[in-house]
């Protein structure tokens, strides 16, 4: 049945990322925060087909420390669950990802469409400065950024190295930081075909401030809250 299960979800995913994302091309004429309400639609679908073709429910804890500003959030990386479920969970957001991600035909053309911060990974100076940037850009604009320090999916129970880079750009634009876990590796894994039913916890943190805190201490206390709620939520 989990196979079963699975295969149904990737046909309907299949089906589905077509379509939204010819309807999130379509949505260039308006602002970006309009386009981003409308092509987020797509992640609520999935989650929604994921709950009832793969019987995968999701509970946030800590809901009450999403900020009404605009501010970094630094999320644990062990799945694709993640990125459909915060554009349920987070007011509208701006992705740093890489720039290969938009060269994906109809999925990447729609993805442009939400204002990412698309960067080139080899870049390094370049890509932080890019980070730097279009990162104070998007804030501006309304926008809530969100990365995912480690930079890949990590497997459930492992621990990447985090990254600076959202750190860095709390201090330069002077806005606090949001620490996301979850454990939903434990049900939808890394590059995994199968998806077991069960329910997935994201946890949010109390935000950290920026302000008299360098970067390197911001990415500390954010890894350090992180990896030590995941171990909370084995279960």
């Amino acid at each position: 049945m989990l196979v079963i299960r699975s295969l149904i979800f990737l046909l309907l995913q299949f089906l589905l990322t077509p379509l939204f994302s010819t309807l999130a091309i379509l949505t260039f004429p308006f602002s970006p925060l309009t386009r981003y309400h409308l092509i987020s639609s797509y992640a609520r679908t999935m989650l929604w087909v994921l709950r009832i073709v793969c019987g995968i429910r999701h509970q946030v804890i800590g809901i009450e420390h999403i900020p009404v500003q605009p501010c970094v959030v630094l999320c644990k990386h062990q799945s694709a669950w993640e990125t459909l479920a915060l554009q349920a969970i987070f007011p509208p957001q701006a992705w740093v990802l890489k720039r290969e991600l938009l060269w994906i035909p109809f999925f990447g053309w729609g993805l442009a469409m939400t204002s990412p911060i698309a960067i080139n990974r080899s870049d390094g100076k370049g890509a932080v400065k890019q980070l730097l940037k279009q990162g104070k850009q998007r804030l501006a604009q309304g926008f809530f950024v969100v990365i995912f320090p480690e930079g890949t999916r990590i497997p459930f129970g492992q621990r990447g190295k985090y990254k600076i880079g959202g750190a860095l750009l709390a201090v330069s634009a002077g806005v606090n930081v949001i620490p996301v876990a979850h454990n939903a590796g434990r049900l939808w894994g890394r590059n995994s075909f199968i998806k077991k039913p069960g329910l997935i916890t994201m946890s949010i943190g109390d935000a950290i401030e920026s302000r008299g805190l360098k970067a390197d201490e911001i990415n500390l206390r954010a890894e350090t809250w992180i990896e030590n709620e995941i171990k909370q939520l084995v279960h």
